[in-house]
């Protein structure tokens, strides 16, 4: 999980819940087919996952993401 870090939008003041926990949990929603508020409370709050889901599509983070992720390192192919 150390490889999607740099792609997380920087903290201004208080202190975040931690982005990897909650990029996990929009992961599994999604996949899912979850309301935020049914998701399972290790990935943080409803309005946590609800904010962070909205913002970071909003600022391009999945896009950047997706882009970044495949060329920042190899995908193992079939042995």
């Amino acid at each position: 999980m150390d490889r999607p870090r740099p792609f997380f939008p920087k903290s201004h003041g208080r202190p975040r819940v931690d982005d990897q926990r909650v990029l996990t949990g929009i992961i599994f929603g999604n996949r899912n087919g979850l309301r935020w508020r049914d998701a399972p409370r290790d990935y943080g709050p409803a309005k946590t996952l609800t904010n962070r889901w909205k913002r970071w599509g909003e600022a391009g983070v999945f896009v950047r993401m997706m882009e970044g992720l495949p060329q920042s390192a190899p995908i193992p192919g079939p042995s």
